[in-house]
C-alpha cells in the first residue's frame, strides 16, 4: 500500500492535513511546508526513539534546521505535570523561540503533551503530530485536544490547539504490541458506532483483518475514522455539543483508568469496556435494542478487548464519573446508542446505572 491519502481538518485559517500512508515519517517534503521556524524539537519517548527517531531525524537533516530531541518516560502513568515539565526544561535550556516547532513523536500520551506544551510555551508555538500507534492516529492526534493527568481526573488539565499537520504513517503500526493495536482498534469501533452504520459492519467484516495488522485494512480504518472526526471537529471544534458523541464508552472508561491508576488498563481496553458498559445502560433505558447490544460486545471481544469490569465499588465508579468534562452541577452525563451511527447525551436514573455496573463487574 504505497499510495498516500490526505484527510483534511476544515477549521478555516487553523486548517490542516492528516496524511496517511505507508512510510510517510523519512519523506522531508512532508514536514518542509509546516516548519517555518529554524529549530525543531522533536519529543518522544523511550520505547520510539530507538525505532524511529533516527528516521525522523534525518528527513529533517535536508531542511537545514537546529533539531533537538527529548526523550521522555513511556506510559500513561507519565502524563502529568511533572513529566510535561521536562519539555519545558528542555525547551527554556536550548532557548528555543516562538517559532520553534514541536513535533510529536508517539502514541497519544506523546501527542497529548507535547501539544499541551506547545499550546502553553511562550503562549503558543506551532506543533506537528506524527502518532505512532493505531489509538492516536485514528483519535488523539486529530481535534486538537492537548493535556495532562490529574489523580483526580483523567485529561482534566489542557487545552485546545491544533497542530500544523498530522503525518499518520501505516508502516509504524508494525512494531505495536498486540494490546497497543487493540487498544487502537477499539476506537475505530467507537467511531463507527457512533457514526457510521455502513463504516461498523466494515469494522465487523474486517475485524480479523485488522488483528492481523494488514496494512490496506488499518489504512481504511485509520482514513475512514479521520474523516468523521474531521467532521465532528469542524463542525464543535471546543465541544459545545456534538464532538461530545466521540466520547461514548468514555465516561464509565475514564473511571476505569483513573480508578485502577493510569496505566494498568491501556485507554483504548477501558474505553472498549467503556462501550460494553454504555450499551447496556443503553438498553436498560429503552434506546437500543438487544441485538445491537451483541453485535457491538460480539465484536469487541473480537478484537481481544476486556469486557468485565474492575470491581472498584459502585460507590467510586459514581465518585470517577462525576469528575468529567460533561458533567454539570455534579450530574453525570452519558453519550448512549440509540442504532448504529444515532447517538444522545443524556441523564441516567441511579438505579439503572447501578444495575449497568453490577452486571458488567
Amino acid at each position: 500500500m504505497d499510495r498516500m491519502n490526505t484527510v483534511n481538518v476544515e477549521l478555516g485559517e487553523r486548517a490542516y492535513p492528516i496524511h496517511i500512508g505507508t512510510d510517510l515519517i523519512g519523506q522531508t517534503a512532508l514536514f518542509a511546508p509546516h516548519i517555518a521556524g529554524s529549530s525543531v524539537t522533536i519529543v518522544t519517548n523511550s520505547t520510539v526513539d530507538p525505532l524511529y527517531g533516527d528516521k525522523l531525524r534525518a528527513a529533517l537533516a535536508p531542511l537545514g534546521k537546529q533539531v533537538s530531541t527529548v526523550v521522555l518516560p513511556d506510559g500513561e502513568a507519565y502524563k502529568n505535570l511533572e513529566t510535561l515539565n521536562l519539555i519545558f526544561d528542555a525547551l527554556l535550556g536550548g532557548r528555543a523561540d516562538r517559532k520553534t516547532t514541536l513535533i510529536a513523536l508517539g502514541g497519544g500520551v506523546i501527542g497529548d503533551m507535547t501539544g499541551f506544551a506547545a499550546a502553553c510555551y511562550m503562549r503558543g508555538v506551532p506543533f506537528i503530530q506524527v502518532p505512532t500507534t493505531l489509538l492516536s492516529q485514528v483519535d488523539s492526534s486529530v481535534g486538537g485536544k492537548t493535556g495532562i493527568n490529574h489523580p483526580l481526573g483523567k485529561n482534566m488539565i489542557g487545552a485546545f490547539y491544533q497542530p500544523q499537520a498530522v503525518i499518520a504513517d501505516i508502516g509504524a503500526l508494525r512494531t505495536l504490541p498486540p494490546r497497543e493495536l487493540a487498544a487502537g482498534i477499539a476506537e475505530v469501533i467507537k467511531t463507527g458506532a457512533i457514526a457510521d452504520a455502513g463504516f461498523f459492519r466494515w469494522i465487523e467484516t474486517n475485524i480479523e483483518a485488522l488483528n492481523r495488522c494488514e496494512p490496506e485494512a488499518l489504512a481504511e480504518a485509520v482514513k475512514r475514522s479521520c474523516e468523521i472526526k474531521a467532521s465532528v471537529v469542524a463542525q464543535d471544534e471546543r465541544e459545545g455539543g456534538l464532538r461530545a458523541i466521540l466520547n461514548f464508552g468514555h465516561t464509565f472508561g475514564h473511571a476505569i483508568e483513573a480508578g485502577l491508576g493510569y496505566g494498568e488498563w491501556l485507554h483504548g481496553e477501558a474505553v472498549g469496556c467503556g462501550m460494553v458498559m454504555a450499551a447496556d445502560l443503553s438498553v436498560r433505558l429503552g434506546y437500543l435494542d438487544e441485538a445491537a447490544r451483541k453485535r457491538l460486545v460480539d465484536v469487541i471481544v473480537a478484537a481481544h478487548l476486556p469486557t468485565r469490569a474492575p470491581a472498584l465499588g459502585d460507590s467510586r465508579y459514581v465518585e470517577l464519573m462525576r469528575v468529567d468534562k460533561k458533567a454539570e452541577a455534579g450530574a453525570i452525563k452519558f453519550i448512549l446508542l440509540k442504532r448504529f451511527g444515532e447517538t444522545l447525551i443524556t441523564q441516567a436514573p441511579d438505579a439503572e446505572v447501578h444495575a449497568t455496573l453490577a452486571a458488567a463487574v
